[in-house]
Order: structure tokens, then sequence, then C-alpha cells
């Protein structure tokens, strides 16, 4: 499978997850969000955009990908950088990612998921 981006074709696995980090740059990620969107999943604002990055440089930093534990302790250090209006974080990210906020951050911020299966989220 792959996306189109700018004239470029990036490939992705049968989940949507790029086959090569190194193709992920901000044009990649808005595409992937345009597709994620596409499907049926809530819209996605500018400050999950941040959170996306988010995983994308704690990976770049820490050759691995953030655990939802990291996350949200990050969340609450964060209190700048507030992802959810109201409410609890871990609840907040459920309701953006039904189908499991790591999951998805991971697809949108172009890493490839550690244990994948073969579903399609």
């Amino acid at each position: 499978m792959s996306i189109d981006v700018n004239g470029k074709t990036i490939q992705t696995d049968e989940a949507g997850y790029l086959l090569n980090d190194a193709d992920w740059n901000i044009e990649v990620r808005d595409a992937l969000i345009k597709k994620h969107e596409a499907d049926g999943h809530k819209f996605i604002s500018k400050n999950t955009r941040k959170l996306i990055n988010y995983f994308r440089d704690y990976y770049q930093k820490n050759k691995i990908q953030p655990s939802m534990h990291k996350m949200l302790l990050t969340l609450d250090q964060n209190h700048d950088n507030k992802y959810c209006q109201q409410g609890s974080e871990i609840n907040c990210l459920y309701e953006l990612f039904p189908h499991g906020p790591v999951r998805m951050l991971f697809k949108l911020a172009g890493l490839q998921y550690p244990f994948y299966s073969n579903s399609n989220y």
C-alpha cells in the first residue's frame, strides 16, 4: 500500500504504517492525518498534532517509542500543552483514538508499531 504526498509515493504496510520511518515529515504527517480522518476517525486538532510530534521527537531522541505511561507523565508535566480540554488525559485520548491512542499515534508519527497485528488500526 502507499500514500501520495506532493507527487511522491510513500510506501505503507497493510495497516497504513510507514515502511520507512525516514519518509516521515510534516507533509507526510498531514497526509496520514487526512487519511485517518477520511476513514471516519475524529478530527485531529492543532494540539493533537503537537502530541504526534512529541511521539516522533521522543523516538528520534531515544530510539524507542514512548509508552502510554511515559506519554501520560509528559502530559501531566506539560500543563501549557494541554491536549485535552477537560477530564483525564487517558479518557480524552481514548475518545480521540478509540482503537488505542498509542497505536494510532505511532501510525500518525510515522513509526512502525512494535507489536504489529493484522488489524486495520
